[in-house]
């Protein structure tokens, strides 16, 4: 598998806080990536240094092998997935001005291209066409965050990063996204790096998490490997309730079904 995102010798600091410490990681094509940790444990900064919002104070994020910083910004972004908790959607906008902007930007003489990109996805993330000419505050929880999704997928990207993009809906609302998410995830190929503090969600989804503390990774391993052999007191504390759960041998962890449903309490 071809290396897609990595991280290379990554700090941040703000003042004496350390974000990141010497961060190193490469995310490879196709895999979804669940970030989890204690807050201000460098989840969402990491998340950010992908698309340039924020940048490293020292070592390189490159996407597709090219520096983030050396990239032009706007491009790079138009080419990423962003959704984020509580979608944000552009609230002068309808749902399917929302979810064709950045393929309108792309696509400027291609009207037809565009408008079979919204309706591809709104079909795709459960959508009622019917919903198209709605304007975001006539649209319950549920159906804005699917729009935020649909909108953040339009251009058919190669990476999404979802900051707690699920963390303002309600539990079935939730349940039903997360179905969702890893279906398009299946079907589409895409790369993701999703953000969490719900270690049962970061389980369920993630062909891969990632537990970062204090900046340094904990532990990068496959669901069942997290909880088979948690590498540190850190991610052993982490799981734990996870693995009361499961009341299965290790052996057999990777049967376990998880919920999505408890989070991260971790001193």
């Amino acid at each position: 598998m071809d290396t897609v995102i990595e991280f290379k010798d990554v700090c941040k600091a703000y003042g004496e806080h350390i974000v990141l410490d010497h961060l190193d990681r490469k995310v490879e094509q196709g895999a979804f990536v669940t970030i989890v940790g204690a807050s201000g444990g460098g989840k969402i900064t990491a998340l950010k240094m992908v698309n340039g919002l924020i940048s490293p104070d020292s070592g390189k994020v490159l996407v597709n092998g090219e520096d983030v910083a050396e990239k032009d910004l706007v491009e790079l972004r138009r080419s990423i997935g962003y959704a984020i908790q509580g979608s944000v959607l552009f609230p002068h906008l309808t749902v399917e001005q929302n979810i064709a902007y950045v393929p309108s930007l792309l696509n400027r003489r291609d009207h037809g291209r565009t408008a079979a990109a919204v309706e591809k996805w709104m079909e795709i993330v459960g959508l009622d066409a019917a919903l198209k000419g709605r304007y975001p505050d006539g649209l319950s929880g549920g159906q804005a965050q699917r729009v935020g999704i649909a909108r953040a997928l339009a251009a058919s990207p190669e990476i999404l990063l979802m900051d707690e993009p699920f963390g303002a809906v309600d539990e079935i609302t939730r349940s039903q996204l997360q179905e969702e998410i890893s279906r398009i995830h299946r079907e589409a190929g895409i790369t993701v790096l999703f953000v969490t503090h719900d270690i049962s969600e970061a389980l369920k989804l993630g062909t891969r998490v990632l537990v970062l503390d204090g900046g340094r990774i904990q532990q990068y391993a496959a669901p069942a490997e997290l909880l088979r052999a948690p590498a540190t007191d850190f991610v052993r504390r982490l799981v734990a309730q996870e693995r009361r759960l499961c009341q299965l041998p290790d052996d057999q962890l990777a049967d376990c079904e998880f919920s999505g449903a408890a989070s991260v309490h971790v001193a």
